[in-house]
């Protein structure tokens, strides 16, 4: 099976060059499922109904998570209303499980996706996602288990990928928007990569207007976010293909592309 896991989409830079590309990258890849973290999916900070209906619409199977979920008035909205196409970390206090992970049926397979957040350098203040995991895991019967592991420090990630090696197919680190080159297969089978990157304007600062970002880091002001005005797209993804009988990793690819959107 090949999965296609894109880093954390930018708002509608990211929308827009997805809706572009999409469908080529399955068929070029052979992907039989999709997921994107959205985590800066509306406008950088969070999600809308809208903009996850505009994903799945393009053909995302699944979008996970993070950090920035509860920036937007509607995702409290969209939590209690159930059945939009976006998982919310399982390490949150009070996410019920329906919200934080999901198995997706692909042919004759079961796949689980878990959608889990960092402790370490984050603002906010999870449950253990090494323990909520192995409580995921051990509850759920699946062929294969992916993993999006929205986390600042590589050390913790990395810790992960060892904790959950052989036990699940796929530990994919999200939430710093910069690809890292240490994609690899674990001893034990898993694909680990510590960040698959972003989706999101070339010319920027993780998806933010650079200058804005200097002035701030400069002066010391007040950060107001903005997405850079770039028609050049960075496309950071990951394609991973698993074996559907044993659940390991066979390989795993980093994407690293520059495509510009055409109005």
């Amino acid at each position: 099976m090949n999965i296609l896991f894109f880093g954390d989409l930018v708002g509608r830079p990211a929308r827009n060059i997805l809706k572009q590309v999409l469908l080529n990258y399955k068929k070029k890849y052979k992907i039989d499922l999709t997921i994107a973290n959205a985590d800066n999916l509306a406008h950088g900070k969070g999600v809308t109904k809208n903009t996850t209906k505009e994903m799945t619409e393009a053909g995302v199977d699944v979008l996970t998570c993070g950090d920035h979920i509860w920036d937007t008035s509607e995702s409290l909205d969209m939590l209690k209303e159930g059945g939009h196409n976006i998982l919310y970390p399982a390490n949150f206090p009070d996410i019920d499980d329906e919200s934080s992970y999901r198995i997706i049926k692909v042919g004759s397979c079961k796949v689980l996706v878990i959608n889990l957040m960092g402790r370490v350098f984050i603002g906010n203040n999870p449950d253990c996602p090494f323990r909520k995991a192995d409580e995921i895991i051990k509850q759920n019967k699946a062929d294969i288990i992916i993993i999006d592991f929205h986390a600042e420090a590589t050390s913790e990630k990395r810790a992960l990928g060892f904790y959950l090696n052989g036990r699940v197919s796929a530990v994919l680190g999200t939430h710093t928007h910069i690809q890292t080159a240490d994609e690899e297969i674990l001893d034990g089978g898993t694909a680990y990569i510590s960040d698959v990157g972003m989706v999101g304007p070339k010319d920027s600062i993780l998806g933010c207007d650079k200058n804005i970002v200097i002035e701030q880091m400069l002066k010391q002001r007040k950060f107001h976010y903005e997405i850079a005005n770039d028609e050049n797209i960075l496309i950071n993804a990951v394609v991973i293909d698993i074996d559907e009988k044993s659940g390991k990793a066979k390989s795993i690819n980093r994407l690293n592309e520059i495509v510009k959107i055409v109005s």
